[in-house]
């Protein structure tokens, strides 16, 4: 299958490769609803849930991977309208990582005009899937954040 990405795309995934600062798992903490995530995801996760004593648990993970964990449950009912605000919930967390914090906004400024995507095999919404075919929504989300950072 084609892929829509080029030789100049920057790839990421893993926190071991070379830009995982745009992971949602990089050690970048950000300050949403009046509290502090230690990660990205430790924010995206707990904003599946209405339940306030849940989102708490997920914020108090010491890593991300546990507050994804959490966040996989469908023991506590996700919130009704998640499908309709997820994508907006992610872009204001990307969006305050990138503002927050200047080594990560300096890297990502640092890719030009570079396509950027998510090397994920098993998400093909957030990331490229296993066959680079995903619609890699985090890496958009980081093109668009790019843009406005540049354009401020």
């Amino acid at each position: 299958m084609e892929t829509m990405f080029s030789n100049n795309t920057i790839y990421f995934y893993a926190q071991t490769d070379d830009y995982s600062e745009f992971s949602n798992f990089a050690p970048y903490g950000v300050e949403l609803e009046g509290r502090w995530w230690r990660t990205v995801e430790h924010y995206f996760q707990a904003m599946k849930f209405r339940n306030d004593d849940y989102r708490e648990r997920i914020r108090r993970c010491s890593k991300p991977k546990d507050a994804k964990c959490l966040g996989m449950t469908r023991e506590i009912a996700l919130r009704s309208d998640w499908e309709e605000v997820k994508d907006q919930i992610m872009l204001d967390a990307v969006r305050c990582k990138f503002k927050t914090h200047e080594h990560p906004r300096n890297l990502l400024l640092s890719t030009e005009q570079a396509e950027i995507a998510e090397n994920a095999p098993m998400d093909a919404y957030w990331g490229i899937g296993a066959d680079g075919s995903g619609l890699n929504k985090l890496g958009k989300i980081l093109m668009q954040v790019r843009n406005e950072l540049r354009d401020n």
